[in-house]
């Protein structure tokens, strides 16, 4: 079995979001998939893993891995990076559907039926217009369903935190800070914005109590004062985790927030390398470590810095917020790493538009996800989506 072509997909509705079909001259198509910036991400599978690639033979994935890291882009969440990482899964899923097994199976086999889950508080147009971590992109300007959390949150936490414990999660992130971090560039939040952004957290406890465990996003929009500042603000409502509280370009600020806090520190989703995680996990400060598989390197990768993790006895979440394919691998690598704390989900996506374009979606059930039993991922883009008006595929074949 020989690789044959390249494929990637976009959707205008979903701008963010590039999707990697990698064919075989057998039959078989792996699906992969990355957020953010896709037309850098394209160009860098069309012009320089396609030809690395294309006629050699997919299942030497550790192989393929090691090679397409390159001169440049090697660490962070770059352009290299999030191409190759949609290629790995895309591997990945020729493997399972070739020796017809699910993921998890080939990543060693599950060591649990299923994981918690938390939702991300976001709504159906949540960052779906254009790319970039600001309000304007929060998509507050109209209501597709019954579950827009992110308007929700904002001026109705205590209702929304009863309607997920009514499906039965019990973890909930928002981010009410990021309007106070807008006004100053992260260098100042009055008094009176702390109290408006610490109002979701008092209706969820005063409302459910300690029945909800809340998490608090920061978006790395701080600088390391009014960081710690709130993660101090926070202590009293007994956040699960305080996330990404400073910008990741400086190791020794987030070491001071870990520090300065009681409240648990969370990073690590736009990282990417196993280098990016070992200096993390060496602060020896942090309490849990994110991994977005799509930003990372993709399964493999996230694989070894779970393990990575567990020698450090921390345990890791994988990120969601932003596409299926992301979730469905996620899901795999979360039934076979042990130190997998929770998945995170957001029920407007996962509902909404990840039922609309796939042809199956991890199950989730009283607040917990489980893995597709079925070969690879278990998932594939809906005919309907490949045959859409605004959708463009773009390919690379073989000489």
């Amino acid at each position: 079995m020989k690789i044959s072509a390249i494929e990637t997909i976009r959707i205008d509705e979903f701008p963010n979001l590039l999707w990697v079909h990698v064919c075989t001259d057998d039959g078989i198509v792996g699906l992969g998939e990355t957020f953010y910036g896709p037309g850098a991400a394209e160009a860098h599978i069309h012009e320089t893993i396609a030809p690395i690639l294309l006629d050699q033979d997919p299942l030497l994935i550790s192989k393929h891995h090691s090679k397409l890291i390159g001169y440049v882009g090697f660490s962070g969440a770059s352009a290299e990076q999030r191409g190759r990482s949609a290629i790995d899964v895309a591997l990945w899923d020729i493997w399972g559907q070739a020796t017809n097994q699910p993921i998890h199976q080939l990543l060693g086999g599950a060591v649990r039926d299923d994981v918690r889950v938390y939702n991300t508080c976001a709504g159906y147009q949540y960052v779906r217009k254009s790319s970039g971590q600001s309000t304007n992109n929060f998509g507050l300007d109209t209501s597709e369903g019954p579950y827009e959390d992110l308007d929700a949150f904002l001026n109705n936490a205590d209702d929304l935190a009863n309607s997920l414990l009514e499906m039965g999660i019990d973890g909930m992130k928002i981010w009410p800070f990021d309007y106070a971090a807008e006004l100053s560039n992260g260098h100042h939040i009055s008094s009176a914005d702390m109290k408006k952004a610490l109002k979701p957290f008092e209706k969820i406890r005063k409302s459910v109590g300690d029945k909800m465990d809340v998490m608090a996003e920061l978006h790395a929009l701080w600088d390391r004062p009014n960081a710690v500042k709130i993660a101090r603000e926070l202590e009293q409502f007994s956040p699960y985790w305080v996330e990404d509280p400073v910008f990741m370009d400086h190791l020794s600020s987030l070491d001071s927030v870990a520090r300065s806090t009681s409240c648990p520190i969370a990073v690590g989703e736009t990282r990417g390398g196993i280098a990016d995680y070992r200096y993390l996990l060496e602060l020896d400060s942090l309490s849990l470590i994110i991994m977005d598989i799509a930003w990372c390197g993709g399964l493999t990768e996230a694989k070894k810095v779970a393990a990575m993790a567990e020698a450090w006895h921390v345990p890791v979440a994988f990120h969601d917020c932003t596409g299926p394919v992301a979730l469905t691998a996620s899901t795999h690598l979360a039934m076979a790493s042990k130190n997998c704390e929770i998945q995170e989900i957001v029920r407007a996506f996962y509902f909404g538009w990840y039922t609309e374009l796939m042809t199956n979606l991890p199950p989730i059930n009283n607040g917990r996800i489980s893995a597709p039993a079925a070969a690879g991922l278990g998932t594939a883009l809906q005919p309907e989506t490949l045959n859409r008006k605004d959708c463009h595929i773009r390919r690379t074949l073989r000489s």
